[in-house]
């Protein structure tokens, strides 16, 4: 049975459906020391973004807009984060984060999907952004392959879901930059996961990314592992949530491995009453590489293929959400979120010294907003087609992740149209 096959199928045709979100979150972070070794207060209009989906028939088109280049051009204070020439700051992401058009299709029991366009490759976890807390983790580049040309296919029977895809190994290098044409298909990856249990999914990926952060190819090749396990339940007006992921990272030069980082990480939620309360706990290896004047920023493309070293952070992050008020079509949920961050030579520690770099290896990151949203959310980002939840039969049927907490995936029952599910929750556990 072939993907070519799953999508010419007669029996995956559905009604047109459109939805679409805006959100945007202003908050306030201090960070206490930070990379100038004192503390910075700092506020941003975090995560502005205009998200879209459409179906018509076995049609299907997701697009993504994030403003974040307006908004984070300096980059958003988080201590540990790193990536795209930014560090202890969350880079502003591309303005075009996602573009994909595919199909989606079922056959004899298998149902399979095909999508290409600028997006995310089948490999580790949802994108943080989906996720229920505010500050990215450390490992963001560790665990996500974002913003590339792909094409990714999908096949699943059963509990078994199989992607592959292949990509452009370049990273972005701006948030107006387009991707390398010229690279396409030069690295891939793929995704195998089990659902064994509603609620329940194990998945394992492995990605080979050429040369990511330097765009002419000539730079330090990734060879990526990921292994995820994640959990989501929603009763009536209570929610729960859990994730465990591990993810490796082995960078070499002409097959000769250089740097080899590695990141522990679970989280969790929980809702009740239209209050969440999260705890992330993660450990994640970071390359240090030299700054320019500006301590945030690091030399990109970079001027060697090595490294100072290899610095540990571990964190623990607590997030508490207040139930959402709601103007007209807007809801905003104020939220608090607190971090503990420790940092420790890794392996090898190079000439790296936390102390002498931070002027302390244990510091506090506080940050506070309001998330404010009008529409739809997004679906799970990072999951096209078959791969998106609920859609075990070839067809939407699952209730929007307007109505849950992130990480919330429901089956609805037979006959129930996606309009319909609209309405049959009370939203109280949406972000």
């Amino acid at each position: 049975m072939t993907v070519a096959a799953l999508l010419l199928a007669r029996d995956s045709v559905r009604a047109q459906t459109v939805s679409a979100m805006v959100q945007a979150i202003p908050v306030v972070t201090r960070a206490d020391p930070t990379a100038t070794g004192s503390a910075l207060t700092e506020g941003y209009l975090s995560q502005p973004a205009i998200m879209a989906h459409a179906s018509w028939s076995w049609l299907r088109a997701t697009a993504t807009l994030n403003f974040e280049g307006l908004t984070l051009s300096r980059g958003e204070l988080s201590t540990g984060g790193y990536g795209e020439g930014y560090v202890d700051r969350r880079h502003p992401h591309s303005y075009l984060h996602e573009a994909l058009v595919g199909a989606v299709g079922v056959r004899n029991g298998f149902a399979g999907s095909l999508f290409a366009g600028r997006g995310f490759a089948p490999f580790g976890s949802d994108d943080p952004m989906v996720r229920p807390f505010e500050k990215f983790p450390v490992n963001h580049h560790l665990a996500q392959i974002l913003e590339r040309l792909v094409a990714v296919a999908a096949v699943r029977r059963g509990p078994v879901l199989v992607e592959a895809a292949t990509f452009n190994g370049d990273e972005p290098t701006s948030p107006s930059s387009s991707s390398s044409l010229r690279r396409f298909g030069d690295s891939w990856s793929s995704r195998l996961t089990l659902l064994p249990l509603t609620g329940l999914e194990v998945s394992g990926g492995y990605a080979n990314v050429k040369s990511p952060e330097v765009r002419t190819g000539d730079g330090l090749d990734q060879q990526k592992s990921s292994v995820v396990a994640r959990f989501s339940r929603e009763t009536g007006v209570a929610s729960r949530y859990a994730l465990l992921e591990w993810a490796h990272t082995n960078e070499s030069d002409k097959g000769l491995r250089v740097t080899s980082l590695s990141s522990f990480l679970g989280e969790g939620a929980i809702c009740r009453a239209g209050v969440i309360a999260a705890l992330r706990l993660e450990r994640t290896d970071r390359p240090e590489e030299e700054r320019l004047p500006d301590p945030f920023r690091t030399p990109r493309p970079s001027v060697d293929l090595a490294n100072l070293g290899v610095s540990r952070w571990t964190t623990a992050t607590v997030s508490l959400s207040a139930p959402a008020a709601k103007v007209g079509v807007v809801t905003g949920r104020p939220f608090v979120e607190i971090a503990r961050i420790g940092v420790a030579a890794g392996n090898p520690a190079g000439i790296f010294n936390p102390e002498a770099r931070y002027g302390s290896n244990r510091m506090w990151m506080l940050s506070a907003g309001v998330r404010l949203r009008a529409g739809s959310m997004h679906d799970r980002m990072g999951r096209y087609g078959i791969a998106a939840p609920g859609m075990e039969s070839g067809t939407e049927s699952r209730k929007p992740e307007s109505d849950m907490m992130p990480g919330m995936t429901h089956d609805m029952p037979p006959g129930e149209t996606m309009s319909m599910a609209h309405h049959s929750m009370s939203g109280q556990c949406s972000l």
